[in-house]
C-alpha cells in the first residue's frame, strides 16, 4: 500500500467519524504536532491520545468542527494533503481556513503528522490561550 493509499484512509475514517478506522491507520507511537499557542497546541502521542486530541476539538467549538482534504501528494514516505477546516465557538469569529497536513508513513500506518495553518494566530484567537 502506498504512503498516499494509507493518508487515504485516514481521511476517509475522519470523514465517517469511524475512530476505530481511524486509530488502525496510526502506529503505536504516532505523534501528533499541533502547532501554535492555543489550549490544543503541542504534541499529542500515541492513538488513544489522538483520538481525545480530535475529541477537543469536537468539544470545544460544540460538534462544529469539520475538516475536508482539497488535494493530496507523496513524495516517499511523506504524503501533504490541503485541507480546509471549520469551526463554531461562542464568543469567536467562525474559524474557516485551508492549510497543509504533512504526515509520515511508516509502512502501513501513519508516525507522524504535522499541521500547518493558513493563519495561526487567527486559529490560537479561535480556540483560545493555552492555560497556564
Amino acid at each position: 500500500m502506498s504512503a498516499i493509499d494509507v493518508v487515504g484512509k485516514y481521511g476517509a475514517a475522519v470523514a465517517s467519524g469511524d475512530m476505530e478506522a481511524l486509530a488502525a491507520t496510526l502506529t503505536a507511537d504516532v505523534v501528533w504536532h499541533q502547532p501554535g499557542a492555543n489550549q490544543l497546541s503541542g504534541d499529542v502521542v500515541g492513538p488513544e491520545a489522538v483520538l481525545a486530541h480530535l475529541g477537543r476539538f469536537m468539544k470545544l467549538s460544540r460538534g462544529t468542527f469539520s475538516l475536508e482534504t482539497e488535494s493530496a501528494t507523496e513524495s516517499g514516505v511523506l504524503v501533504a494533503t490541503t485541507v480546509r477546516f471549520t469551526a463554531r465557538r461562542e464568543g469567536a469569529d467562525d474559524l474557516d481556513q485551508h492549510g497543509v497536513d504533512v504526515f509520515r508513513v511508516e509502512g502501513d500506518r501513519i508516525a507522524e503528522i504535522w499541521l500547518i495553518s493558513e493563519d495561526q494566530v487567527g486559529e490560537d484567537r479561535f480556540w483560545g490561550v493555552a492555560p497556564a
